[in-house]
């Protein structure tokens, strides 16, 4: 009996093992089962949510009003399209103004003043060589009667004279400066032989401001001295704009006016220009003893020609390259704009 009761037990206790067991599993199989349960009724409860949404107005992005669907003119038939009937392309103002007129002027103007000037240079030349060829000949008596119109053909060509200088009808021109220093020109009537008519008019030279007075410089004013006057025979000189009148009431004179002073004093309207040797040591006792400085014997006409010819031909490359350049301009830097086509 005691032995069967030990089996009993041990068998009651092997059954309470496997119900404890089975009892684990089924507590582990419950929370398997609700996790389930739940997992399928969360799709049913989100698609509820999005549902929800889908009923609720989206916002606006903007605040206006939406516009009124009213019918279209391509649904027209009659409707032209502006494909059809495009607007047109105008320029706003001309292409070129009054100023291109202007630009095509300027290298006409300038090119005749630069071929202009190529002939002023072969006159000027041409006049230089002869007045050249005349200051290296030998000085001619100058006859006692002049004839004024052939000055021109003997300009700068040598000449002497004989008389006494008239000191008492001396007149100055000035101001004049010679290095540095302010003085005037002396212009002494020389009076030759008896006859009073045949006084020609003399440019002694240059004495300082300080000798302006005669009594001042005795050496140069020898009363009835007979001179051997040797200098070059002139044109009369020219007056420009800026050169006041002279005053001979007053006894100014401000330019060589040869017939005015001619008429002054009763001579001949011959201009002479007295020359002196160029030596250093003269100059310096001339103008220490206030006698007039003559000039040298030589052409001082200036030429300049060549100069002009360079500054009107290159203004006129220039300004010609400006004009090919300004109408050579293409059509889009012109300001354009579009006008409405009316014709519909």
């Amino acid at each position: 009996m005691a032995a069967s009761g030990s089996i009993f037990q041990c068998l009651l206790r092997t059954s309470q093992q496997s119900l404890g067991k089975r009892a684990a599993q089924a507590q582990i199989i419950i929370p398997r089962q609700t996790a389930t349960a739940q997992a399928a009724a969360a799709p049913r409860f989100t698609t509820a949510r999005l549902s929800s949404k889908a009923t609720t107005p989206r916002r606006q992005f903007t605040t206006s009003s939406r516009r009124r669907q009213t019918q279209q003119p391509g649904d027209d038939p009659n409707f032209t399209s502006i494909l059809d009937n495009p607007p047109e392309l105008v320029r706003t103002g001309k292409r070129h103004g009054k100023g291109l007129i202007i630009l095509a002027i300027i290298p006409i103007t300038a090119l005749f003043l630069g071929t202009w000037q190529v002939y002023r240079l072969k006159w000027k030349t041409d006049l230089i060589a002869k007045s050249e060829d005349r200051i290296i000949r030998p000085p001619l008596p100058l006859p006692p009667r002049v004839d004024p119109d052939a000055i021109a053909d003997f300009d700068f060509r040598r000449v002497y004279a004989e008389g006494v200088y008239r000191h008492d009808q001396e007149m100055l021109i000035g101001p004049r400066m010679r290095d540095g220093e302010q003085g005037y020109m002396v212009i002494t009537p020389l009076e030759r032989g008896d006859d009073p008519s045949t006084k020609v008019l003399v440019n002694r030279g240059w004495v300082s401001k300080k000798f302006a007075d005669q009594r001042s410089r005795p050496d140069s004013v020898k009363q009835g001295e007979k001179v051997r006057v040797e200098g070059m025979l002139r044109e009369p000189w020219k007056k420009n704009m800026f050169t006041p009148d002279n005053r001979p009431d007053i006894g100014e004179f401000y330019f060589p006016d040869v017939k005015q002073m001619a008429e002054l004093t009763g001579s001949q309207p011959v201009w002479i220009e007295q020359t002196i040797v160029p030596d250093i040591i003269t100059y310096y006792d001339y103008e220490a003893r206030g006698i007039p400085i003559g000039r040298v014997a030589e052409v001082n006409l200036r030429n300049n020609h060549a100069q002009y010819i360079f500054t009107w031909y290159g203004l006129a490359a220039a300004t010609s390259i400006m004009f090919w350049l300004v109408v050579k301009k293409p059509a889009n830097q012109i300001t354009k704009r579009v006008r409405m086509n009316k014709s519909w």
